[in-house]
């Protein structure tokens, strides 16, 4: 399995914008969780974005706190996400980016956590609740693990935030399409292009747009405006809920095929 980097640097030199499907491992088990990282790098995922279940997912809407809330009641821990991920990664043709909160990696050990995370292939993480004055805290031992940290910028940042967040980025940047929560939009925000050019002004590193995408034409819509990626949660885990899981799993390779299709080169 190739980095987070590597594999971005692969797209970019065939021109091609990459697909990040998102699920939430334990939801609706551990044993779909696994499935479901197969059935979407067989499907057309470029990239994975695995949720680690957290009791107070401050940036997730509705949709992904369910999903959370679900899989803890069913007492899914991190040991057991990274345990299927070990399984699972050496299969994979997609990097495994986990996305986390701050507390569950301070409260087991900046070092231990990513000394485990990058012991089970994981290749790169999203932390929605790290600001940028406390990165640098994560981002060097990180760096030291192969693990890359990727950062986030939203609608409310600041230019010259934008910039030093793009500085410190690893892997790509994180563009949130709008400002609040996770979950499923009608239709995507028109700053976002401005946001994207903005972005093209200070870095040439890979961004790439999450939160809201839902359709196959948002992402074709987001691909046009210049994104490297396009990030997909609360449609996918959607899928996944509360359905036989066989019907779920056949759902989201259908979906994942469908978006591929809306973003391949023409």
């Amino acid at each position: 399995m190739t980095s987070v980097s590597q594999c971005f640097e692969h797209l970019r030199s065939r021109a091609r914008c990459a697909l990040i499907p998102f699920i939430t491992a334990g939801d609706p088990d551990l044993e779909t969780t696994e499935q479901a990282l197969q059935v979407l790098d067989q499907n057309g995922a470029d990239l994975i974005e695995l949720g680690v279940p957290y009791s107070d997912p401050l940036a997730d809407g509705p949709v992904i706190q369910a999903a959370a809330t679900r899989s803890l009641q069913r007492g899914t821990k991190l040991e057991q996400v990274l345990e299927l991920v070990q399984r699972v990664s050496p299969t994979l043709r997609s990097p495994i980016i986990l996305f986390t909160y701050y507390n569950p990696i301070l409260n087991r050990g900046i070092e231990r956590f990513l000394q485990e995370i990058a012991a089970a292939g994981v290749k790169g993480v999203v932390v929605p609740d790290l600001p940028l004055e406390e990165a640098e805290i994560l981002l060097r031992p990180a760096t030291a693990h192969g693990i890359e940290l990727i950062l986030l910028v939203a609608p409310t940042t600041p230019k010259e935030r934008i910039s030093a967040i793009a500085a410190h980025s690893q892997g790509f940047i994180y563009l949130v399409s709008t400002t609040g929560v996770t979950g499923i939009r009608s239709q995507m925000e028109s700053r976002v292009k401005d946001m994207l050019l903005e972005l093209r002004g200070v870095t040439d590193k890979p961004v790439g747009v999450g939160f809201g995408i839902s359709q196959p034409e948002h992402a074709r819509q987001v691909m046009n405006w210049g994104s490297d990626a396009v990030i997909v949660g609360s449609a996918f885990v959607k899928r996944l809920a509360d359905v036989p899981a066989d019907k779920g799993l056949r759902e989201i390779a259908e979906f994942c095929r469908s978006l591929k299709r809306a973003i391949a080169s023409v």
